[in-house]
């Protein structure tokens, strides 16, 4: 894969770690997973804050990727994005390769020595 095109994928998962870095956040996708798609109202019920707070968290998640919002007559209904999410666990993966294979080398040294 091209440096830049490894860049650009590092910078998005960047971006959706960043989002899954809150437990609102994190407690809203648990609850996406859960129940399936669900209306800001619906979503609002299960946490303390406001519907406008619960639609703040929501847009850092879609901006992220991870959700999908649609318009279903006067109500925002809100769907997890599973195809982003499995984004993430590839990055995830190739990271920890990464440290498999550095502590492969290390302990190959070691026992060079």
């Amino acid at each position: 894969m091209p440096k830049k095109r490894i860049e650009q994928k590092l910078a998005e998962a960047a971006m959706l770690f960043a989002a899954l870095g809150d437990p609102t956040r994190l407690a809203l996708l648990r609850r996406l997973s859960q129940d399936g798609p669900s209306s800001i109202s619906t979503l609002a019920e299960s946490f303390e804050m406001t519907r406008q707070g619960v639609t703040k968290h929501l847009h850092v998640l879609e901006v992220a990727g991870l959700v999908d919002g649609r318009h279903k007559g006067r109500e925002s209904v809100w769907a997890m994005n599973t195809v982003q999410l499995a984004e993430g666990r590839r990055c995830l993966d190739l990271i920890a390769r990464g440290w498999d294979d550095a502590l492969s080398r290390l302990k190959a040294h070691i026992e060079d020595v």
